[in-house]
């Protein structure tokens, strides 16, 4: 009955998941704009730039916004500014009204994954919360994977008299934005008290000053900016090499670029000989850090 009652729960988070991933469709949407609007690649790329650009102002901000109201109405309202994201492009495909568009798509994502996986705990613990942190980044790829898609399907065959070509990718992700709301919000969660007082921003500021979370950080940048610069480069790349668009081009190194992540977070995950997720020890420091909460070391 338990195991029962948490895999209901578990559900509505795991469609989270799938909605953090809309944050990629910025990648194959951006290259549509281009083209749409005749714009430079100067033009285009603020686009992207502009999505995770929200990353670095929120992060810090949503930690003590959770810390108040909660994870799951912080998810919840990640979930409602991502559908108003998602909902703006339907009426248009202006300069300023796509800037607009994936500035909330970027502010969401930052609520959303600053708060998800925390919430995740609050439904599974032990052994069984790393398997479902790979799995949660695995649903997330998937949404990654299926954006290309759909758009390739909206542009040439999806319903052309509605007029919205490629578009279509962004009522498909809306619905799904909208069940996702519903359904985490008939979902009871059980959140534990934090203990202690929450961390300022400038404390959060100062765990920087340790080695390990600086390394961290740069790590995650890196990271973020090959996986963003490749999702927004490639395309371009292989359409010059093959004569492609760049929406057929994305559709072949799409696949490469997001679902090899989880496989390899969970060989290192279970690394440690004694069987405990190291990563995952790292991976929840970085989470803590943002949580609102002084981090302390052993």
């Amino acid at each position: 009955m338990q195991k029962t009652n948490s895999l209901a729960k578990l559900f509505p988070v795991m469609l989270c998941f799938f909605a953090m991933g809309f944050v990629d469709l910025v990648g194959i949407a951006s290259n549509y704009v281009k083209a749409d609007l005749n714009l430079t690649d100067s033009q285009a790329n603020i686009f992207p730039s502009l999505v995770f650009f929200w990353f670095l102002i929120f992060s810090v901000p949503t930690g003590m916004l959770m810390n108040r109201i909660g994870r799951k109405k912080t998810v919840l309202l990640s979930l409602v500014i991502t559908f108003a994201s998602l909902l703006l492009p339907v009426f248009g495909d202006g300069y300023v009204l796509m800037l607009l568009s994936f500035s909330l798509l970027g502010i969401g994502n930052a609520l959303m994954q600053t708060s998800l996986n925390p919430l995740l705990s609050n439904i599974v613990s032990g052994e069984r919360l790393a398997s479902s942190l790979t799995f949660g980044q695995f649903v997330k790829a998937i949404a990654s994977f299926l954006a290309p898609y759909i758009a390739m399907w909206g542009a040439t065959q999806a319903i052309p008299s509605l007029g919205i070509g490629w578009r279509v990718l962004f009522p498909v992700y809306m619905v799904i934005a909208v069940i996702a709301i519903l359904w985490l919000s008939g979902t009871s969660i059980r959140e534990e008290k934090e203990e202690g007082r929450p961390s300022t921003f400038g404390e959060c500021l100062a765990l920087l000053g340790k080695p390990f979370i600086f390394l961290c950080f740069l790590g995650i940048m890196c990271h973020v900016g090959i996986d963003v610069g490749t999702n927004t480069t490639a395309p371009k790349i292989l359409d010059g090499a093959s004569g492609h668009d760049a929406g057929r081009c994305r559709l072949c190194h799409q696949p490469l670029l997001h679902f090899p992540h989880g496989g390899l977070l969970s060989r290192r995950l279970h690394s440690s000989e004694d069987g405990s997720p190291n990563l995952l020890r790292h991976q929840r420091v970085m989470y803590v850090g943002c949580d609102g909460r002084v981090v302390r070391f052993p």
